[in-house]
């Protein structure tokens, strides 16, 4: 049976991307604001599969906003005393107080994703989280939480090609990792694995949104752009604000010379 290539949407071109992105990231700004006066509690997660996208877009998201207010959650493997623990603890720990909004970079999420096709867990293990993660989202919700779920699909063929930008390309070389080579290996397992975590983790309370990262800008875009649909939000007035005169009386500053610079390396380009 051959396979049927799926038709990919044409890349978007870098001036309206960066022109609607530079919108986007303003609106990103004021939900910002809104959620720190308001005390909200906002929990993102980013899933899907590897080299589909997901670091680009959570990139994008926090490059204008306040680490203070929005941050970035991505847990290394869990170490032995994290795996004697509840499954669900180590994260319940990131969650955000109020006024904040955390952005998990793959999630509780990993135990119905790569421990399940790696076998990092137990069968019995397995059962269990897709039992009581719908309880844990629900639970979070009911505290006054809100979560937002995005699962990023990628082809197998956007992936190689990803995956081998990755190997050749020196300042991304560190993405590709041994558990990519896994992925690709095992693309049904995870296809699998991601079929099962939907029917039981798609709940009405806290349902998935998939979107499609064959096309990385469209992609940012898109997710952006529905991100900011979900939490209601206003923009919010600034008191004027008047910059007073600098009052320079009373100090002599001492001479430069006494201070190490860093060289100007920039002396020696072309302007």
């Amino acid at each position: 049976m051959v396979k049927e290539k799926s038709k990919k949407p044409p890349r978007l071109n870098r001036k309206p991307y960066e022109c609607h992105l530079a919108y986007l990231q303003e609106e990103l700004v004021k939900l910002q604001e809104w959620i720190k006066q308001e005390g909200l509690k906002v929990v993102v997660v980013f899933e899907g599969r590897d080299a589909a996208g997901k670091g680009g877009v959570i990139k994008a998201i926090t490059e204008p906003l306040n680490p203070r207010i929005c941050r970035v959650v991505a847990l290394p493997a869990p170490s032995d005393r994290e795996r004697s623990q509840w499954y669900f603890q180590r994260y319940v720990a990131h969650l955000p107080a109020a006024g904040e909004m955390v952005l998990f970079d793959r999630s509780w999420y990993n135990r119905a994703g790569v421990e399940r096709v790696m076998g990092f867990c137990s069968d019995a293990e397995y059962r269990e989280f897709l039992r009581t993660c719908p309880e844990f989202e629900r639970m979070l919700i009911r505290s006054g939480i809100t979560v937002i779920k995005y699962w990023f699909s990628v082809s197998d063929e956007e992936q190689e090609k990803r995956f081998k930008e990755r190997i050749n390309t020196p300042i991304k070389r560190w993405k590709f990792s041994p558990m990519d080579l896994q992925s690709r290996s095992r693309w049904v397992e995870y296809s699998r694995a991601k079929d099962d975590m939907f029917t039981y983790t798609d709940i009405e309370e806290c349902p998935w949104f998939v979107v499609d990262a064959d096309e990385k800008r469209r992609a940012r875009l898109n997710c952006i752009s529905h991100l900011l649909s979900k939490v209601p939000y206003q923009a919010i007035d600034y008191d004027p604000i008047t910059l007073p005169p600098i009052s320079t009386e009373g100090y002599d500053r001492p001479p430069l010379t006494c201070q190490t610079f860093v060289p100007d390396i920039t002396a020696e380009l072309k302007a």
